[in-house]
């Protein structure tokens, strides 16, 4: 069965919840079930060993949990008489018995389901008289590791909870990232270390304090043990939605992971890890959204902590929190004599550019900059997400870059790489497909600047794409169309993202039209500043102030002046300025040959009717 037979499966048990529960409380039912019933089936081949070790230990009077453990060949057990299957044979007493079964989990299990709020589900079913119904329904699906394995199981609790946030008119986005989303930050973040991390027995540390159901962990998980069995990553995450973290913790509890890494909270109020330091991090935090409920905490620290903290180098609009992830990352960064860290995170276009020189977000942009910490950043297709279309961006971050990349940012327009979904979900209408994936981590891994060849016939339609790698050929142009070369991967200097705000002043005048001047202090005898004629000007920081002035304002203000107390640095990232193409309009004579087509046209139809 494949992942969407089963979970069709799963959800059918939607059928039976219709009219005495609300759509949109679906969910929670369905999603503690399914994992009560995965951990029911992981534990199953151990159940009698682990239970016979319990009553032994217990009749000894000794600590029972380490001795179950290693019978159980889990970081989890149950010591609890009873399974699925079992609770069947007592309908009078299901209700307590799955109570007690549930009881019988190691505590870090029992807190899944404290989570999910199950226990006051468990009731509303019994009232409704449906709990053995459900129950019955769930001992029938097989959901053993060596049926599902865990990269499906994965898949599966994604695709209920798209189905539970689509009809709660929910935020699916919210919850977890497309998958190959995931494997494109993954394969960034992992390609300039390939050779570190084939050694065998290597173990490295992942942390996501936005973790969703754990999406970005078992990927990268998933992706390391395909290219190193022997290698291990111990992964760390945060999470505040309730349900999302009891999945995530309940997936890390099946692969072996300790949960105790996986902390229950708001990432940015309460850092659940404080002090910890990762190897690698990954992270989609929400798009767009205010951290108004949080800003008490957030300026707090800014302000009492400063670069000791994690917002030293300056806080954002209240409007958007997406940058203060980006910080928080920052902040867990191994120092580079330690082995350095690398970041993949994505946000979408605001932090690029909004903001103003001084301005907290121009500020943050300048910190990691100058801080030559940005390695790259990828322009996402639209319509790659599930609750939004908007355009998006990843951003790949590094503190020990290798030394061809030192002082540099890539950037790479990846918005035409992508295929049509046969079924959109959500906003989500596009994916990356396998080539797409390969071609832009070949791009970043080997710090290309490359060009795409774009073949269009006559009509303008486009008839193929070819990226223009350094052995490709560029291919012919096609009868009667044309071949348009387009960048898709460009290098700068960091400082190349630079700029002063200078302050342009011009002097105010009497009615006579006579220059007034200061009359005491510093300004005694100097032209005063017309406050209504105050200008601003960006200049590159590559550029002198002095000259950029004289040839760009003083022929149209002979009487300017720059106030230099008042300039300020900034930094912004242009990003689609940068991959901007001019196309010359069509000749003039064409377009009138085609308004007068149409017109004659038009003439044609209304004779036709007049006769």
């Amino acid at each position: 069965m494949n992942q969407q037979s089963l979970s069709a499966l799963i959800w059918s048990v939607a059928d039976l919840l219709r009219g005495d529960f609300k759509q949109s409380e679906y969910g929670r039912v369905i999603l503690p079930f399914t994992v009560l019933r995965r951990l029911d089936c992981v534990l199953a081949p151990t159940k009698a060993a682990v239970l016979a070790e319990y009553r032994d230990k217990l009749k000894a009077g000794l600590p029972y949990e380490p001795f179950v453990l290693r019978k159980a060949g889990q970081p989890f057990y149950n010591v609890s008489e009873l399974d699925l299957p079992t609770l069947m044979g007592d309908q009078d007493n299901l209700r307590a018995n799955l109570r007690s079964y549930i009881d019988g989990f190691a505590p870090e299990v029992h807190d899944i389901f404290e989570r999910f709020d199950f226990f006051n589900s468990i009731e509303r079913l019994h009232k409704a008289n449906l709990l053995y119904l459900v129950t019955e329904k769930f001992a029938h699906i097989d959901l053993h590791p060596k049926r599902v394995d865990n990269a499906r199981m994965g898949l599966v609790f994604e695709e209920l909870i798209r189905r539970f946030a689509e009809i709660s008119n929910e935020t699916a986005g919210e919850h977890f990232t497309p998958r190959e989303v995931i494997r494109l930050m993954v394969s960034l973040l992992f390609v300039e270390d390939d050779d570190a991390l084939a050694r065998p027995g290597v173990v490295r540390t992942i942390y996501d304090p936005t973790a969703g159901t754990g999406g970005m962990l078992s990927v990268a998980g998933e992706y390391l043990h395909e290219h190193n069995p022997g290698a291990r990553l111990t992964m760390f995450g945060q999470e505040l939605n309730p349900e999302s973290y009891a999945i995530c913790k309940a997936d890390m509890l099946i692969k072996g992971q300790d949960v105790k890494n996986i902390v229950f909270g708001n990432t940015l109020s309460d850092d659940g890890l404080p002090g910890k330091q990762f190897d690698y991090m990954l992270s989609n935090p929400p798009f767009g959204v205010e951290w108004k409920k949080v800003e008490k905490e957030v300026r707090r620290e800014a302000e009492q902590m400063g670069f000791a903290g994690r917002f030293g180098p300056g806080l954002p609009r209240v409007s958007d929190g997406s940058l203060l992830f980006l910080l928080h990352l920052i902040s867990k960064m191994r120092p580079a004599e330690q082995g350095g860290s690398r970041i993949g995170i994505v946000l979408n276009g605001s932090p690029l550019f909004t903001g103003g020189a001084g301005s907290g977000e121009s500020e943050i942009r300048r910190y990691l900059l100058e801080n030559d910490l940005v390695e790259a950043i990828v322009a996402l297709p639209t319509d790659m997400f599930y609750n939004t279309g908007i355009s998006t961006y990843v951003w790949i971050l590094s503190n020990h870059k290798v030394d061809d990349r030192r002082g540099w940012v890539q950037l790479i327009d990846a918005s035409a790489f992508w295929q049509k979904m046969r079924k959109s979900l959500g906003s989500k209408r596009k994916e990356l497909a396998d080539e797409h994936l390969s071609e832009i981590t070949r791009i970043f891994g080997d710090f290309l600047e490359v060009e795409q060849a774009v073949a269009v016939d006559a009509q303008g339609k486009e008839l193929s794409r070819t990226t223009l790698f350094p052995s490709v050929p560029r291919p012919a142009v096609p009868e009667g169309g044309k071949l348009r070369i387009v960048p898709i991967a460009r290098v700068f200097r960091n400082e190349e993202f630079g700029y002063r705000t200078i302050t342009v002043e011009r002097p105010l005048r009497d009615e006579a039209g006579h220059i007034v001047l200061g009359q005491k202090g510093k300004a005694k005898g100097k032209p005063q500043a017309d406050s209504s004629l105050r200008d601003t000007e960006n200049v590159p920081l590559g550029e002198d102030v002095n000259a950029y002035f004289a040839r760009e304002v003083l022929p149209h203000a002979p009487d300017a002046w720059i106030d230099h107390d008042k300039t300020k640095v900034g930094y912004e990232i242009p990003f689609n300025r940068h991959f901007y193409v001019f196309e010359p309009p069509r000749p003039l004579a064409e377009i009138d040959a085609d308004l007068k087509r149409a017109t004659d046209r038009i003439k044609q139809l209304i004779e036709g009717l007049a006769g």
